[in-house]
């Protein structure tokens, strides 16, 4: 948990330091009178910017409404982690830099798997459950320890051990809201994988299964063309990424443009559109299931990304009192292993003085 709190630290302001490290698209402010182009333009722009690849997913940055990010890799079905993200400028169409580059990149794989993929990501899970556990037992124990003290009593003139005690107690339970929160989230994200696994077997298997054994499209349906049938298909909503025939989140031969709401909360529930990947008809629209939906909720609410730079810094001063109370609990464990095991020899080096 440690480990958790240290690397979640300069996640919360990951778009900043990006930015302050040259790692972010540089996104120019477009000249007076500039319109977006067309999204055909943008993803003609992508595949002539990495010849032999194919895209697999086109997105939008709900931040940069002029930013427009492609992945391309070697093939619709490659895996994911091999794509290249690359920032396209949507009112000229000019590459404008890799995305999810830099030193930000390491501390986020510390931080989600350790670099261990999903067993990684499972062990990590199970952390966060016992650190719920160990907040649930700090509760039961705070009024027995504290009952004769004054709240935000903290003993400086007695022995350094029990001032750390008082301060841990004091921090643990001032922020024992924000550590249910960030730890309950935590987990939910650990278990994204099986949860989309889920969705993909169950709700998009029903999407596709009444065009079962249909071909790839000889040729793509224009993506204009989808984005203003899967924006009528969903009132109010605007398209957050497209993801191509063949991709892990569609099928051989449609697309899926997942759409999001314009409020900080709307816009993390996703609704997939399905398109014929010739025509870009709508064929299907769903909502997604209650665990999907509870999965993108939490996963800004894990960062403080729902109210923009105030909350990151309430965010962040919480973390730092929380690795406060994670090393003052370590500390104190570890006084008290020494204390028991000088105990028993103490008790020795007696006896045998008084024989």
């Amino acid at each position: 948990m440690l480990l958790l709190c240290i690397t979640g630290l300069p996640l919360i302001f990951h778009h900043e330091i990006d930015h302050v490290l040259g790692y972010a698209p540089d996104l120019r402010a477009p000249s007076a009178g500039a319109v977006l182009l067309p999204i055909d333009t943008i993803a003609h722009a992508a595949l002539k910017h990495q010849p032999g690849k194919v895209l697999q997913y086109v997105s939008w940055d709900k931040d940069e409404p002029g930013q427009v990010i492609a992945f391309t890799n070697a093939a619709p079905n490659a895996p994911p982690n091999d794509a290249l993200l690359t920032a396209f400028n949507g009112f000229t169409a000019q590459p404008i830099g890799e995305v999810g580059g830099g030193p930000m990149r390491v501390v986020l794989q510390l931080h989600v798997d350790m670099y261990a993929g999903q067993p990684g990501k499972l062990f990590l899970g199970a952390m966060g459950i016992l650190c719920l556990v160990a907040i649930v037992s700090g509760i039961v124990l705070y009024w027995p320890f504290t009952r004769r003290l004054k709240f935000g009593t903290v003993r400086t003139e007695s022995a350094r051990r029990v001032g750390w005690l008082d301060l841990h107690n004091l921090l643990g339970i001032t922020t024992i809201a924000w550590a249910v929160i960030v730890s309950g989230t935590g987990v939910i994200n650990t278990w994204a994988e099986p949860m989309l696994e889920q969705w993909k077997s169950t709700e998009l298997a029903a999407m596709t299964a009444p065009y079962a054994g249909s071909s790839a499209p000889k040729k793509l349906g224009s993506l204009d063309t989808l984005v203003a049938n899967a924006t009528a298909a969903a009132p109010g909503m605007s398209v957050a990424f497209i993801a191509f025939p063949g991709t892990p989140f569609s099928s051989s031969h449609h697309y899926v443009a997942f759409m999001r709401g314009s409020s900080p909360l709307m816009s993390r529930l996703l609704k997939p559109v399905m398109l014929d990947g010739e025509t870009s008809a709508v064929t299907d629209v769903r909502e997604l299931p209650l665990y999907l939906k509870s999965l993108f909720v939490s996963q800004p609410l894990h960062f403080g990304d729902y109210g923009g730079m105030p909350l990151k810094i309430i965010w962040a001063l919480l973390d730092i009192l929380t690795i406060v109370v994670l090393g003052s609990g370590l500390y104190l464990w570890i006084v008290r292993r020494r204390k028991q095991s000088r105990a028993p020899r103490a008790a020795g080096q007696k006896a045998m003085s008084t024989t």
